[in-house]
């Protein structure tokens, strides 16, 4: 039938190769069964241009039935097709026709490849959302059905993705017989069905009635939480934190908790490291007692778990976990554990303990953050892996909300002065970008003090992250305290560094004048800085004289008309001359830029 189809088109794109749009069309067909993959790819990826030239009744009658039986490509042309099935309502005629599309999809959620069949289950479900309810049951549940009886396993796999959109659009009778199927399923003797059927079962309780919730998904799920295979029962730890949400506090605490408190003690780490990522979220399901008596306990024991895999994922949680406890029971239960980690023997463990330990401050309060915390955030910023330092003075200003200014500098600030000469240029790079923030809150008088010269020290770092960083760091910290301040503090220090007799640091201190012109304002860029650039014109590196022109075409538009004529203009006319072709280039570049404000002006 399609060759017939592909014949006709040639025909017709011979007749009449004047005719644009046809001729496109046939070569897309022609190109459906091409031996060149990348061929058959493009013209997969246009079917809904084909299926537009073919219109709505040919599509369904001849581009869809030619899919269903295109099944033994390669995987990649079969992902492809996959993807635009699923968005091909519309060039089939409407909801009312969506069924014609679930036949090609249902083939493809077979294959053996786990993308193809992922996008396959992905496609059906949303096809499956949009079907009219008469539809659903006379070709969609059918469908779930056929898979879910399939004699290979990747059928039965795909079946376990589409009975959330089966099962609400079902009759009574068909409810039960889904219910059953997938318990069927979860019980299946190849275990990647059962890590499908688990991984899905969360989706799937959402769609039960709470009395068959309680009855036949509790079964289903007991079933899941006794997998000899541990890959089965971590999927089931998943399962946990979404029927916890399901069920009512009662039911939580009677069918969900015991399981968790039995998985927290897994053989398996595997199993451990899922709880620990889930814990958490079971808090608020089973209500403030059963939390403090069962999963407490629980939390404990994965912060002392053996493995250091399970210690990392229930550190990195550790700031939630207490925002649900009170203040008294983190400190009496949580806190101990919060500092035998801080010198755990995994460098892993205690960056994931410093990304989060400084949002227990708000948690805990001044008192036990300035006698309990604080000196674990001292232990950490000194700790020899640079990750740890970086995750603690990224999150400083948590702190400084709850202890305040003053105990935050005596405490913290000279160890940040210490790390602002880290060996790690990511760290010293952290540091500079929370200068500005420290700025606001010590005052000018304090940072001017203890900070400033570090400020101009950055400018000549060896890493050019580094100096950039610190060239915008000038600039901000321009803004916090006026251009006043600038004008006392920094201009001077900035203006000295201009004749470092090394280029790279001139070229940051040509950066630094672009970034402080306009916050400075016009009369101290025309009298201060746009002679030290207009000097650095005559230098003997080309990479200087052109961010020269790069500098003077940014700060043009700060100052009068006057000056650009006078000053800015020549300056540049003379650098479109120079012997070095980028120079000539930018200088060009930034000429342009001012004529064309001119004439817009």
């Amino acid at each position: 039938m399609f060759c017939v189809l592909i014949t006709k088109y040639w025909k017709l794109s011979k007749m009449s190769m004047g005719d644009e749009p046809l001729y496109p069309i046939a070569v897309l067909i022609d190109e459906l069964k091409n031996d060149d993959i990348q061929l058959r790819l493009n013209s997969i990826r246009r079917l809904s241009t084909i299926a537009r030239a073919l219109g709505e009744e040919r599509t369904r009658r001849e581009l869809i039935p030619f899919l269903s039986e295109n099944n033994d490509d390669d995987d990649e042309v079969l992902l492809a097709m996959a993807e635009e099935l699923g968005v091909f309502i519309p060039y089939v005629g409407g909801v009312e026709h969506a069924s014609v599309l679930l036949p090609p999809l249902e083939t493809l959620c077979t294959v053996e490849e786990t993308c193809v069949r992922d996008k396959a289950v992905e496609s059906l479900c949303r096809i499956g959302s949009q079907m009219r309810e008469s539809d659903l049951v006379e070709y969609f549940i059918p469908l779930v059905k056929r898979l879910a009886a399939g004699e290979w396993f990747t059928a039965r796999v795909s079946a376990c993705g589409l009975f959330h959109i089966a099962y609400p659009s079902a009759p009574e009778t068909s409810k039960t017989e889904l219910r059953s199927i997938y318990s069927q399923l979860c019980q299946d003797d190849m275990p990647m069905v059962r890590r499908s059927a688990a991984s899905n079962l969360g989706k799937f309780a959402a769609t039960v009635e709470y009395a068959h919730l309680k009855a036949d998904v509790m079964s289903i799920f007991d079933d899941l939480t006794q997998d000899d295979q541990d890959s089965v029962r971590l999927l089931a730890v998943e399962g946990c934190a979404a029927l916890g949400k399901l069920l009512e506090p009662q039911d939580c605490v009677a069918h969900i908790l015991p399981v968790i408190v039995n998985f927290s003690q897994d053989k398996s780490w595997r199993v451990r490291y899922m709880v620990a990522n889930q814990l958490y979220e079971l808090c608020e399901a089973v209500g403030p007692e059963p939390t403090r008596t069962e999963l407490v306990p629980a939390y404990v024991r994965l912060l002392r778990d053996n493995e250091a895999e399970v210690r990392i994922a229930a550190a990195g949680k550790v700031t939630k976990f207490c925002r649900i406890l009170n203040p008294d029971l983190s400190i009496q239960h949580i806190l101990p554990c919060v500092k035998e980690l801080s010198s755990d023997s995994s460098q892993h463990v205690r960056s994931a303990l410093a990304s989060v330990i400084m949002g227990m401050a708000p948690v805990l309060g001044k008192e036990a953050t300035v006698e309990q915390l604080l000196p674990i955030f001292l232990s950490l910023l000194k700790d020899e892996f640079p990750d740890v330092r970086l995750n603690i003075i990224s999150k400083l200003d948590q702190v400084n909300q709850v202890i305040g200014i003053d105990l935050l500098s005596q405490s913290l600030l000279p160890a940040i002065v210490e790390l602002a000469e880290d060996r790690h240029w990511r760290v010293r790079l952290a540091i500079i970008e929370y200068i500005p923030l420290l700025a606001s809150q010590l005052g000018v008088g304090f940072f001017d003090d203890k900070l400033g010269a570090l400020c101009m020290q950055w400018l000549q770092d060896k890493v050019h992250s580094i100096r950039e960083a610190a060239a915008n760091n000038l600039k901000r910290l321009a803004e916090e305290f006026g251009p006043e301040w600038a004008m006392q503090h920094i201009i001077p220090q900035v203006l000295e560094m201009s004749s470092n007799s090394h280029y790279l640091y001139r070229m940051t201190i040509l950066r630094a004048i672009s970034l402080l012109a306009p916050v400075m304002g016009p009369e101290i860029t025309c009298s201060n800085l746009l002679p030290v650039v207009v000097a650095a014109s005559k230098d003997r590196v080309p990479n200087i004289k052109f961010n020269v022109a790069k500098v003077l075409e940014s700060i043009f538009p700060i100052v009068d008309q006057s000056v650009v004529e006078k000053t800015i203009r020549p300056c540049l006319v003379e650098l479109s001359e120079d012997p070095d072709v980028d120079v000539r280039f930018f200088s060009n570049q930034a000429l342009q830029a001012i004529d064309h404000v001119m004439m817009s002006s």
